[in-house]
């Protein structure tokens, strides 16, 4: 019987993990990106080709769109794609803290089919096909039922709380937490250990496309800051930011300016 898109992310995500661990705590060789783009590691660059070469010749009329892969423009022409994120959370990774992951997609005409987060060090695998459920290594997870902003604590960082984006010039009074990776920060609330999730800024699909998947099969939403769904496979393949989480996200939402 063929390999299913779920049990393709989940092998190829394992064996991404092996690799990553090889060179986890081991000084790998560094390289700062261009535009301040922040560093890439020979960790993620040997990730990023076992993935490329594992993912795209199972599925070889599927697309392609990595954060270490130079875009083109095929990828558009194409119903079905990946969309990965080798190592999300490289500076964790480079500081040998555990809170990285590799994120996994498949994403047919806009949107996310079947998604993998995979936290090697922490030994965390969230999964989630469309219309199938979220699990955490096996067990099904559920975003937290909080719906009041005053009771809710949210995962973001500091610069998302600056009165330009929010109606009256300051944010609203809920409890603030933070992560590095941004597919964590949606696997940890799919699983409900926090309320909900915002980061404000120009968002990389590959940071998002697997973990927007999760926190909405585990019975959350998932929007840009104008409210509106999420689109993948976009030509500049960025967001305008995202808020994820259980019943407040609407709330947060609208007291965006």
């Amino acid at each position: 019987m063929p390999e299913s898109d779920l049990d393709l992310l989940l092998r190829a995500a394992k064996e991404a993990g092996e690799i990553a661990l090889s060179h986890f705590g081991a000084d790998p060789k560094i390289w700062e990106k261009d535009d301040n783009a922040g560093p890439v590691t020979e960790a993620d660059l040997a990730v990023n080709a076992h993935l490329q070469s594992a993912l795209t010749s199972a599925r070889p009329d599927f697309g392609w769109l990595s954060e270490e892969t130079e875009d083109g423009s095929e990828r558009l022409a194409k119903d079905k794609l990946f969309i990965v994120d080798p190592i999300d959370g490289t500076r964790a990774f480079i500081d040998r803290s555990e809170n990285w992951a590799h994120s996994l997609a498949i994403v047919e005409n806009g949107t996310p089919t079947a998604g993998v987060v995979e936290m090697p060090q922490k030994g965390l695998t969230f999964w989630a096909t469309k219309g199938g459920g979220a699990f955490l290594n096996g067990k099904p997870i559920k975003v937290a039922p909080v719906d009041r902003i005053k009771d809710a604590t949210v995962l973001t960082a500091k610069p998302n709380l600056r009165p330009e984006f929010w109606i009256g010039g300051k944010a609203p009074p809920f409890n603030t937490s933070f992560r590095s990776s941004l597919a964590y920060r949606l696997c940890a609330v799919a699983s409900g250990r926090f309320d909900a999730m915002i980061t404000l800024r120009p968002t990389w699909e590959w940071d998002v496309a697997a973990g927007t998947l999760i926190v909405e099969e585990a019975g959350g939403q998932a929007f840009d800051q104008t409210g509106s769904a999420l689109i993948y496979n976009n030509p500049q393949p960025k967001l305008s930011g995202v808020l994820a989480g259980g019943p407040v996200v609407p709330k947060l939402v609208s007291q965006l300016v």
